[in-house]
């Protein structure tokens, strides 16, 4: 193959793992919680062979569902090896590493002398330093911001710092250096795995803007982006992909306000003569939905990735693979607003590529892998292809 297009559909996990208990996530579906919806509509994806995943679910009212349909993909589900479920650990451990150690957490907030170190670099004080939902926080902290010109910082279950600001107080190239510090003081024991800018706008209860940016840890050794890189192949990176891997091993990058956008720029890319991957993320699933327990808007997002997937297919040329894939879950009917410790779909397309179920695969880095092998790099990562299991 001459190109590879990986999508991750942030969060659109397919039921929990067997560890799942050990994170609080016993019993979650993502993909089948969406489906209670009557908006929830997928049947491009179900003619490549989503819905004859092992462990796949839907509800009974989507009569449209057939699994005895013949596929015009290939697939697998694929279960984590890194301890934690986070956007970082789950984008790297597709890229090919493992991260055996979960990245820290802080669920009383974080330490009195990280913070006053923070409000002594950024000349500003401090609110919240708690675990908070995204959109509750400015809604119980955003009079008092504006008031005072202090930062709201808040954390979740995952390892993130985040910052939250509204733009007519604090610029938001103000709020990015701001982030920036915060990411220079999260090392060692404090070592979050994003910091992560939450720029508001507009009168109480605010709205989110599109302006969010994420600093992540760099990846600590090489991952397939670098070995692609080394080898002269391109990696283009489309939404949050870059700043997951803080850089490393892209060779152009774009950023997006949302799903949509996401899909324009990866339509692109596809326009481009390149010879390597293209690696997109479209996070709206997971940011918008998941996390705010929006099981409606979930299933719409869901249907509406669906809907413009033939653009996606059309453009895939003779040497081209197509990969759709998730990071994690992020159910949005249990009572959690956190990510969920579920299995990944794997859904895959392109010329030669045989008509088959893999089944149920370990570790997520067996698509790094794949990948390298279909491109004809040679490199170590964490993962087992399979490449040779569906090339024609």
């Amino acid at each position: 193959m001459k190109r590879v297009f990986l999508i991750v559909l942030d969060s659109v996990g397919i039921g929990e793992m067997p560890d799942a208990a050990n994170y609080g996530d016993e019993g979650s579906h993502t993909v089948y919680a969406a489906s209670h919806s009557k908006d929830f509509y997928m049947p491009n994806m179900q003619k490549l062979g989503f819905f004859q995943l092992d462990g796949m679910k839907v509800d009974k009212q989507h009569e449209w569902v057939k699994v005895e349909m013949p596929m015009e993909g290939a697939v697998c589900r694929l279960s984590e090896k890194s301890k934690g479920k986070d956007t970082t650990t789950g984008h790297w451990e597709i890229a090919g590493m493992i991260s055996r150690e979960p990245m820290p957490t802080f669920p009383n907030g974080f330490p009195k002398e990280l913070i006053e170190k923070f409000e002594e670099r950024t000349g500003r004080k401090v609110l919240c330093n708690k675990p908070y939902s995204g959109t509750e926080v400015i809604k119980d902290f955003g009079k008092e911001h504006i008031e005072t010109g202090a930062l709201i910082v808040y954390t979740s279950a995952d390892s993130v710092f985040q910052i939250a600001a509204h733009e007519s107080i604090v610029p938001i190239e103000e709020l990015y250096e701001y982030c920036q510090i915060a990411r220079e003081l999260c090392q060692g024991v404090y070592g979050v795995g994003r910091i992560i800018a939450r720029p508001f706008e507009g009168d109480w209860p605010y709205v989110r803007t599109s302006n969010r940016h994420d600093y992540s840890l760099q990846p600590p050794k090489d991952t397939m982006l670098d070995i692609l890189k080394a080898a002269g192949k391109e990696v283009l990176a489309v939404g949050k992909i870059n700043d997951i891997f803080a850089g490393k091993g892209i060779t152009d990058m774009v950023r997006t306000k949302d799903n949509g956008d996401g899909i324009d720029k990866t339509l692109e890319y596809m326009e481009r003569d390149f010879n390597g991957l293209c690696f997109t993320n479209l996070v709206d699933f997971d940011m918008k939905y998941g996390h705010r327990n929006d099981v409606e808007g979930y299933a719409k997002a869901l249907s509406y990735f669906d809907k413009r997937l033939p653009e996606i297919l059309v453009k895939l040329k003779e040497e081209d693979l197509l990969m759709i894939t998730a990071d994690h879950g992020c159910d949005p009917s249990t009572p959690s607003t956190d990510h969920s410790r579920e299995y990944i779909p794997l859904v895959m397309a392109g010329n030669g590529i045989q008509k088959k179920n893999l089944g149920t695969r370990e570790g997520f880095g067996d698509i790094a892998a794949t990948i390298l092998e279909c491109l004809g790099v040679k490199g170590t990562i964490e993962g087992n292809s399979f490449w040779k299991e569906i090339k024609e």
